[in-house]
């Protein structure tokens, strides 16, 4: 059998794939891109992309915007138009369109629902749950159920934060929510997104509906799978609170998948589920306001030193601890002298009045570094950091 026929006999294996293995319309657009061998697009009905494969952004652009040269095919269950697939190239085998067609349609019908049409309202909705302006159960039922989101047997949430590592073409921050959602479109039905207000980077809530872990878990794990392909150029973080078994721990949830979201970012860790945070999950009930006495009892006076100085108290005394209180791994970690180590463990003590060398100075640094955490402050950026 020659190549090109066995290409074609494979492809309806191929675009099924992705389909039984629960990967949604991003998967099936990668399979399609694939097996096409162009750049492949489905929207559903209201001319919303759902899904992108195989595209640089300029593509994408085109195949959004229906330009010349690119190719088209109604996708249809029965006598109803529910969406379109777009791509670029020449000739395609009409069997191989039509397969992934089909397959395109019943996707794109399972994942429907009536919020998307909504999204003004959903983002309100997400930013009032995110700033706590929303926490008595009647009114967050009351506010998901306005949006299409039936939280009555409970649920779990979800955030993305992104951050960019250079400078990007456009609205950055409107492509992480379009790709959140397109994710989220495709795998679960009812949830809805938005973006959230932040002071960096881009920060999306996610609230799903569910009275299954497993849902949340497929979910955090198609966000890993397609966020971070699809928004290169910049830093992704994942994270997952624990399914709130009824409404009235929905505002529960969404405390936990910050505080992951926080610790996550902060130690480099994605996805990250709340039950992955460790002894940070011991500060979830402190109040914003104790942990901001705490923090600036201890580290904030060297984050300030670090930005005025630029240099790299901080995170000497993350890598002293880290390092169990031993200076040449931490000389050796920081790529310094053990002598400057020693030397800043001095102002350390001289700045913040706690000396890491001792076992209570210790204690409350660490906690301390774990408040700045939790809060969401970043570690200054000191030298050590900008050779990197």
């Amino acid at each position: 059998m020659s190549p090109a026929a066995k290409s074609k006999a494979t492809a309806p294996a191929r675009l099924a794939s992705p389909v039984l293995a629960g990967r949604g319309l991003p998967g099936l657009a990668r399979a399609a891109s694939d097996v096409m061998g162009m750049p492949v697009a489905f929207l559903d009905r209201s001319g919303i992309v759902l899904a992108v494969a195989g595209a640089t952004q300029a593509q994408e652009k085109k195949l959004t915007a229906n330009g010349k040269g690119v190719g088209s095919v109604d996708l249809v269950l029965g006598d109803t138009s529910v969406g379109e697939a777009r791509f670029i190239g020449g000739e395609v085998d009409s069997d191989t369109i039509e397969v992934m067609a089909a397959f395109a349609a019943l996707e794109i019908e399972r994942a429907r629902s009536d919020e998307w049409g909504n999204e003004g309202a959903v983002t309100e909705f997400v930013q009032a749950l995110l700033a706590s302006s929303i926490t008595a159960t009647e009114d967050i039922l009351a506010g998901a159920e306005g949006v299409g989101c039936d939280l009555s047997r409970g649920g779990g949430v979800l955030m993305v934060r992104a951050h960019a590592g250079s400078a990007q073409e456009g609205d950055w921050r409107s492509r992480v929510l379009d790709m959140t959602l397109r994710t989220i479109r495709a795998v679960a039905s009812g949830a809805i997104a938005g973006m959230g207000e932040s002071e960096e980077g881009a920060l999306v809530g996610i609230l799903i509906p569910t009275s299954e872990e497993e849902r949340l878990t497929k979910i955090e794990e198609a966000l890993e799978r397609e966020l971070p392909r699809s928004l290169a150029g910049l830093t992704v973080t994942i994270s997952r609170s624990r399914l709130a078994t009824g409404p009235e721990q929905i505002e529960r949830a969404i405390r936990e998948a910050r505080l992951a979201l926080n610790v996550g970012e902060a130690e480099g860790r994605s996805p990250i589920a709340f039950e992955d945070t460790g002894a940070y999950r011991l500060l979830l009930g402190t109040s914003t306001e104790e942990l901001h006495s705490f923090y600036a009892e201890t580290v904030e006076p060297l984050v300030a030193y670090d930005d005025q100085y630029e240099t790299d108290l901080v995170a000497t005394v993350e890598n002293y601890l880290d390092s169990d209180a031993n200076v040449p791994a931490t000389a050796k970690q920081m790529f310094t002298h053990r002598h400057t180590i020693r030397y800043r463990l001095e102002r350390v003590r001289d700045l913040s009045g706690h000396d890491a060398t001792a076992t209570e100075g210790r204690e409350r640094l660490g906690l301390g570094i774990k408040a700045m955490r939790v809060l969401g402050i970043a570690s200054p950026r000191g030298r050590s950091k900008e050779r990197k």
